[in-house]
């Protein structure tokens, strides 16, 4: 019998994985912050003490900055729930006390210890490029336009470097200890009509990695780097050989995998 199927007395503590879609264009990011200013992990927290009347803490697998989007954020957290309530009651009630631009879209009970970020196999991120010559306003905070035709098959190319376990310091600072060598499964774009998609796939990120990249595959695409010149800046590792980062605004967390 699992966890999640052993029935439990009412009022015990349970844990939950939720995934969790936002638009972050008015967030400071996920993590909550000293002044009070507006989080997605705030937002989510005091929308769970309106529903429990318990002070709770919401941790998430990715700690996406300022403006940055996501289609399958998961977080985890711990509270008391009636059995009679249910998980589907909770859901209910969640987006309920949630504003508009968040939303879960999936909710169960976890095991206990359940830990969003390092039990994390693998994240996917996308990035979003509007690669036409005049901007789109409804498209402003969900794409980066850039107005100059982009060589995606070049991009690609340059992408290919990527795959595999690697030292990326060049395009990241660590977000826990002290290596920057990370495991990337998988670095594409796709054109989707007017947009370039970058989908890049891996078992973790560092801080600002993907917009660093998309950055100096930008430069690849509009021809101010070779190829050659994106590998030599990655094999650097020195922080200052990346390109200016993409802005926040085109970036999206996709999805995070477990084991289950």
């Amino acid at each position: 019998m699992t966890p999640e199927s052993r029935e439990r007395p009412s009022g015990e503590r349970r844990t939950y994985r939720a995934t969790v879609q936002y638009d972050g264009t008015a967030y400071y990011g996920f993590q909550r912050q000293r002044r009070g200013t507006p989080s997605i992990q705030a937002t989510l927290e005091q929308a769970l003490t309106q529903i429990t009347g318990q002070s709770v803490r919401v941790i998430g697998a990715g700690r996406t900055d300022t403006g940055v989007h996501a289609l399958g954020q998961v977080v985890g957290f711990t509270i008391e729930w009636p059995n009679r309530h249910g998980t589907d009651a909770l859901l209910r009630a969640l987006n309920a006390n949630l504003p508009q631009d968040v939303a879960v879209t999936e909710l169960a009970e976890a095991y206990p210890g359940f830990h969003p970020r390092f039990d994390a196999q693998r994240r996917t991120y996308e990035y979003r490029v509007l690669n036409v010559p005049v901007r789109q306003p409804l498209m402003r905070q969900r794409a980066w336009q850039i107005s100059q035709p982009l060589d995606m098959e070049t991009m690609n190319e340059a992408a290919a470097f990527l795959i595999g376990v690697h030292d990326f310091g060049t395009f990241g600072r660590p977000t826990v200890g002290d290596t920057t060598i990370r495991e990337v499964f998988e670095a594409e774009w796709q054109r989707e009509g007017d947009l370039l998609v970058f989908r890049i796939c891996a078992n973790a990120f560092l801080h600002r990695m993907v917009r660093s990249i998309v950055g100096s595959l930008k430069e690849v695409g509009c021809g101010k780097w070779s190829v050659d010149d994106f590998e030599m800046a990655m094999a650097s590792r020195l922080r200052n050989r990346s390109a200016t980062s993409a802005p926040a605004h085109g970036l999206y967390l996709v999805s995070v995998e477990y084991n289950d």
